[in-house]
């Protein structure tokens, strides 16, 4: 029912998140690679991993329409998460290798989260 409404853009996300920061009807699921705080993973796994990440929470800080981004979870994270406001949850997972971890789960409000 949904995936009429529903578009994935391939691009520069960073651009992306400017082009529509000011459309309150945009919501954005953000994912970036894992490469803050020495991580890896996103070096391995994707050919552009290179990312700013103290911008893309500017950015995010800025953005009228909501949004779910998922990281690693870092004290560096954690830091700038709680720097620009956002709140955060860790939640279980399981990596490309089956292996328990925890990543972190931010947004302006994650109330819905906990009930």
């Amino acid at each position: 029912m949904m995936r009429d409404h529903i578009t994935f853009i391939y691009g520069d996300g960073l651009k992306i998140l400017q082009e529509h920061m000011y459309n309150p009807h945009a919501v954005f699921f953000l994912d970036p690679p894992y490469t803050a705080a020495g991580k890896k993973a996103g070096s391995r796994l994707y050919t552009h991993s290179e990312i700013n990440h103290e911008a893309l929470f500017a950015i995010a800080s800025n953005l009228k329409g909501d949004f779910l981004m998922t990281y690693n979870d870092a004290d560096e994270i954690r830091a700038l998460a709680s720097s620009y406001h956002f709140d955060w949850q860790l939640i279980p997972m399981k990596n490309t290798h089956h292996a328990k971890m925890t990543e972190l789960l931010i947004s302006p409000n994650l109330d819905w989260l906990r009930t």
